[in-house]
């Protein structure tokens, strides 16, 4: 298996205020992802990887306040140059770096990638979304979000571009030939052209081909048309952990969608999104973990819900049937899947939900508690190990912890990630120059 770290929230829920967080360092200053960087890369973590969000959860009674003052998904920066950063630091472990196809131009985020994969030498991951939030939406002059579907469809002509684009400069086009005083090769470097229903770009990218030449692409998408779009062109997929049906079903259903494709499923690896809490017994695990519990009220757990799904949970009725709230949501263009998706495929469409009982299990996922696992070293070691097995063996965990920052993931990288390792569990250690081949991508 591989391992990578989420770092998307080491900040926010609360984890700032916790015991074992940074004293006299607080977000975004670089030096506490410079210390987790070298950490990690000692470990043998495969890659850091940063989700995003441009807009301030607005969703939960249509206001930012409860975010703001909670601290809820927020702060966010762009993590682009912590990761140029990061890389001065390390040798070998990958970054992975966020941005919306829904929102952003392709030409800008090739280039871009193309750059850092410069500076990290070969090191950077593109995690391309379809934004499902109102919040991020405004900000970039939507009035509502784009239809569900509409939102694939242009992540994958975004794809398709950056692609053309990173091959618009042949490998072998510079020259820099001394002698005549040739720096590269016209005929090998050519525009695109590319005129879609979403973008025209007439290239080439102004740019020197990277060490990756294409960065490697992961995406997340859960519902079937998400599942589609990751078997067109993603290198690497990023899933939802804690329900061992739901990962096998996303499993079979990517292999499906991969052979349709004309792509062999075993090369495609799904990175589970799994949160681990760590100690050196049992007993100090569980207990670290009835200290996360301690943030979260009905007003946390609904701004982190609201936000994730595009949906305001606050107008919930007393109760209702899953399927007719699955509907509205599909309806507003948010996204169907996640919590409520899940709650769907757990308990029926036609499954009648008080609002007291949908907000129990909504702790459970605005927490992680869903895909959490606590204990020691050698007892997550064991989970992880068997739900590997069966999930299929291909990809890995994309862990985080609810712990402060640098605390929960000291522990991962001291305590967990060495025990998988003595095991044998892990893929060998940096066997490449470049993220891609680490990644056996």
């Amino acid at each position: 298996m591989h391992i990578a770290y989420d770092l998307s929230f080491t900040h926010t829920e609360g984890r700032w205020a916790q015991p074992g967080s940074w004293v006299g360092q607080q977000f975004p200053d670089v030096r506490m992802y410079l210390e987790v960087a070298k950490t990690a890369e000692r470990a043998g973590v495969d890659m850091l990887f940063f989700g995003d969000g441009s807009g301030i959860p607005s969703t939960w009674r249509g206001s930012i306040d409860p975010a703001v003052e909670w601290g809820i998904q927020w702060p966010r920066q762009d993590m682009s140059p912590v990761i140029a950063a990061m890389s001065t630091v390390t040798e070998s472990i990958g970054f992975g770096l966020t941005y919306s196809s829904t929102f952003m131009h392709p030409f800008y985020v090739a280039r871009l990638l193309n750059s850092l994969d410069h500076v990290t030498g070969g090191r950077i991951a593109f995690n391309v979304v379809a934004s499902s939030r109102g919040a991020d939406a405004a900000n970039y002059g939507y009035a509502q979000l784009i239809d569900h579907d509409l939102r694939y469809e242009r992540m994958e002509e975004f794809i398709h571009v950056c692609r053309a684009l990173w091959d618009s400069v042949a490998p072998d086009a510079i020259l820099r030939d001394p002698v005549t005083g040739r720096f590269a090769d016209p005929s090998k470097v050519h525009p695109i052209d590319h005129d879609g229903r979403f973008f025209t770009v007439k290239g080439p990218l102004a740019s020197v081909p990277s060490p990756q030449v294409h960065p490697v692409i992961v995406q997340a998408g859960n519902s079937p048309r998400g599942i589609a779009g990751s078997a067109a062109f993603a290198d690497l997929v990023f899933g939802f952990g804690g329900s061992l049906p739901g990962q096998q079903r996303h499993r079979r259903m990517l292999d499906e969608a991969l052979t349709a494709e004309g792509r062999d499923p075993e090369h495609v690896g799904i990175l589970w999104a799994t949160q681990a809490i760590v100690g050196r017994t049992a007993a100090e695990a569980a207990a670290r973990r009835d200290a996360v519990l301690e943030f979260w009220t009905e007003e946390a757990i609904g701004t982190m819900l609201s936000h994730n799904s595009g949906y305001d949970f606050s107008t919930l009725p007393e109760s209702f049937r899953l399927g007719e709230l699955r509907d509205e949501i599909v309806a507003a263009q948010a996204s169907p899947g996640g919590f409520v998706g899940a709650l769907v495929a757990e308990f029926g469409e036609d499954y009648t939900i008080g609002r007291t009982e949908f907000f129990e299990h909504g702790f459970e996922a605005a927490s992680g508690l869903d895909h959490t696992v606590v204990g020691d070293a050698a007892t997550v070691a064991d989970a992880l190990e068997e739900n590997f097995a069966q999930t299929g063996s291909r990809g890995g965990y994309m862990l985080s912890s609810p712990l402060s920052m640098p605390s929960g993931l000291a522990d991962l990288s001291e305590l967990l990630v060495p025990e998988l390792r003595r095991r044998g569990a892990l893929a060998p250690r940096y066997p490449g120059s470049t993220l891609r081949e680490n990644l056996a991508v």
